[in-house]
């Protein structure tokens, strides 16, 4: 199923929700699998056709492209990150942003802030 559409401000809270769940219950990780991604948007109660943003967010390339190529979708994991890093930084990333690296890896940022730690 296609991502949908999200606005800046559903895809901050989208990424923040996700990042707390999945610190919580997984520790903090440089990425995280799809499977742990996943079943932490079902626990927060996301709608399905936004998942595809949550998998962008903390999961590394290869697992989000691997995820994708399963279900026959072709995803841009690159823009999507990009999105979601900029909504959930209140576009503080946007000067320095590198498409691999993980949340752990956010220069600058006081992650106390947007995640719920």
């Amino acid at each position: 199923m296609p991502h949908c559409e999200l606005a800046p401000q559903d895809k901050a809270q989208l990424g923040r929700q996700l990042g707390s769940r999945l610190a919580k219950t997984y520790g903090k990780k440089r990425f995280y699998t799809t499977s742990q991604v996943g079943e932490s948007l079902r626990s927060i109660g996301s709608k399905i056709d936004v998942h595809c943003w949550g998998y962008a967010l903390f999961c590394s390339p290869g697992d989000f492209l691997d995820y994708h190529a399963s279900l026959s979708e072709s995803c841009d994991y690159a823009a999507m990150k990009s999105e979601m890093v900029s909504a959930v930084t209140d576009g503080a990333s946007d000067s320095w942003f590198a498409f691999d690296l993980s949340w752990l890896e956010w220069p600058d940022i006081d992650l106390g802030s947007i995640f719920d730690f």
